[in-house]
């Protein structure tokens, strides 16, 4: 099966790779954003979707629009033309990060198979697996569709489910759903091949919306309940990243673990209590325990080797409420 792939980061060159490496596929060219600032000096790089299709001497395009509008529309569309002509069924798409326009979705036989890490219709939109997280969600996982006009709103072909862990921050499931979907993604686009696929149309009226994520959605907000707290932050790490204020600057914290009630002080929201064997600081309801964190201009550490060197600090009474200097 002829194919072409559109993605861009790091969870979308697992699919890649995966259905280069699948005899029932034939890759015959990537679609990925331009080259962007990333990494130590913030240099023009090449995504990580295009840094494997270049291993793999497979075409790349690096459009950064497929929008009517845009400078560059007619090579868009006599490229993916060109494509169609030429056998392309399908386009697999994991993390693309370019809407696509309502002229080209139905271009290829099989249409765009988007992999998309949630449970579908719940959580569609930029931050499926953190809103999974915040939310409190038991159990996600991941759906392929057929793009259509609205936002994640096409026909679901497959699905596959994960249960969430009290420690999975969102780079935990994310990784874990990018290994396991590649999978759905490879089956799915067979299946359409085959024509024993049977694509689902989504009940609106369970539809959820997860925004993209801002560093001010990261803020920790101590005066919310323990549960609230410790979700909240497993579902910004490591991007944004969790943070907090204490003497006007920013810190970031690391896991946030639930206290047993035996060993839980009472601690107002926000007030942190040290001792040899834990951090631990106080919420609307619950103590939690940090495990890490990261001073300002410093790296992530240990909680307990952190607050050895703040007793001055913490024993007047130190909270993680302060505003910014």
């Amino acid at each position: 099966m002829k194919i072409l792939f559109a993605g861009t980061p790091e969870p979308a060159a697992v699919s890649l790779e995966f259905l280069a490496n699948d005899d029932r596929f034939d890759v015959v060219g990537v679609l990925t954003q331009p080259d962007a600032p990333r990494g130590r000096g913030r240099k023009l790089r090449p995504s990580h979707v295009a840094d494997v299709a270049e291993r793999l001497e497979i075409p790349v395009h690096k459009f950064p629009s497929l929008k009517a509008t845009a400078e560059e529309a007619q090579d868009v569309r006599d490229t993916l033309r060109n494509y169609r002509d030429q056998g392309v069924e399908a386009v697999a798409v994991v993390a693309y990060g370019n809407l696509i326009p309502a002229d080209l979705v139905d271009e290829f036989t099989h249409g765009w198979i988007n992999l998309h890490f949630s449970l579908l219709p719940r959580w569609r939109g930029a931050a499926p697996v953190q809103a999974a997280i915040a939310a409190g969600d038991p159990v996600t996982g991941a759906s392929t569709f057929r793009i259509e006009k609205g936002l994640d709103t096409g026909p679901v072909v497959d699905t596959l489910t994960r249960e969430i862990g009290i420690e999975d921050s969102a780079d935990d499931l994310l990784t874990t759903l990018a290994m396991e979907g590649r999978q759905l993604l490879a089956d799915s686009l067979w299946a359409l091949h085959r024509g024993t696929a049977s694509p689902a149309p989504q009940d609106e009226q369970k539809a959820t919306h997860a925004a993209k994520l801002t560093p001010q959605d990261a803020r920790i907000s101590w005066d919310s309940p323990a549960q609230h707290v410790q979700r909240s932050a497993r579902a910004h790490t490591p991007a944004p990243g969790p943070w907090t204020l204490l003497d006007g600057r920013r810190y970031k914290i690391g896991l946030l673990l639930p206290v047993s009630d035996e060993d839980a002080p009472e601690l107002a929201a926000g007030q942190i209590w040290a001792s040899k064997k834990a951090v631990l600081v106080g919420t609307a309801d619950k103590p939690l325990k940090i495990t890490q964190i990261q001073p300002p201009g410093k790296k992530m550490m240990d909680a307990t080797a952190w607050a050895r060197g703040q007793q001055g600090l913490l024993e007047s009474g130190a909270r993680f409420d302060e505003e910014e200097s």
